[in-house]
């Protein structure tokens, strides 16, 4: 048998160390390339169906596509619940279009950057059937009311409605806006507490219904960025999203998903909001 004396040894193992070190160069960069290259994942909250969210929000996802030059697709979940547990794996997402009260909790609790807001406020109706003889909430109840789940903002701004836990209506979730309100049109529940646009518009094309009461308004929906994103990239993102309604690319986008325009926003705008989320477990 040949013996290799032990400086031989030595030397071997220490070209196998380095050969190591330059393999792993070589593997990582070609990685790191493909991470700046890698796929935006815009997370939207459920106020539609999962499907009718994609449909409403591809036009968003086309414009950030040509912006970037990096492919974005829609998350979203089936109902508050599940959207619940998912806004919380912030490793999961990179953008985020959401109500107020999630704006300002990603904020406070994991240093999301705000980019841009849609223009003014918006505020839930309590409707009811217009057949209805209803003119309070606490004539309710006892009574079903229609919402979209736990920690919504409807479901949240009900809750506050009915403080005593032995007099609360019977809450019948729903999975879109739309549902609670053909729910309620069709008298199948005897309320309902859904974004006051859809009401509006309701009224507008075919009435069936009387709004009980409206809530506090409050900022509208803004775009948030994961702080781990690039800078240049979120600065990217929020000039463009700014300039939209100067652009043809940007005009286009913002008639697809139905608003006029993205103005200038910071966390201070939703400062306060997340504290309707306190009551909810894993806050």
């Amino acid at each position: 048998m040949r013996l290799l004396n032990p400086r031989s040894r030595s030397q071997r193992l220490g070209m196998a160390l380095l050969l190591a070190a330059l393999a792993f160069e070589l593997w990582s960069k070609p990685a790191l390339v493909l991470a700046e290259k890698d796929t935006l994942t815009l997370l939207i909250q459920p106020i539609l169906g999962e499907e009718q969210t994609r449909q409403a929000y591809q036009p968003l996802t086309d414009y950030l596509e040509g912006v970037t030059g990096r492919k974005c697709v829609i998350m979203t979940q089936p109902n508050f619940i599940s959207y619940w547990n998912t806004l919380r794996k912030t490793d999961s997402y990179d953008l985020v279009l959401d109500a107020a009260h999630f704006t300002d909790y990603r904020a406070q609790k994991y240093g999301f950057k705000v980019l841009a807001k849609i223009p003014d406020t918006v505020s839930y109706s309590l409707i009811v059937p217009e057949d209805k003889l209803i003119f309070d909430p606490s004539e309710l109840v006892g009574r079903t009311v229609a919402t979209l789940g736990p920690p919504s903002i409807g479901a949240a701004r009900l809750s506050a409605m009915f403080p005593n836990p032995v007099r609360q209506p019977t809450i019948i979730e729903v999975a879109s806006s739309e549902e609670g309100m053909e729910l309620v049109v069709s008298g199948r529940v005897h309320a309902a507490i859904l974004p006051t646009p859809l009401v509006s518009q309701q009224m507008a094309r075919s009435g069936g219904i009387t709004v009980v009461m409206t809530t506090e308004p409050i900022p509208h929906i803004a775009l948030s960025a994961a702080p781990r994103l690039n800078g240049a990239l979120r600065d990217k993102i929020k000039s463009a999203m700014l300039e939209a309604d100067k652009t043809d690319a940007g005009k286009k986008m913002l008639k697809g998903i139905g608003f006029p325009r993205f103005d200038p926003a910071t966390p201070a705008v939703y400062t306060g909001q997340a504290r309707i989320l306190r009551d909810y477990w894993g806050y």
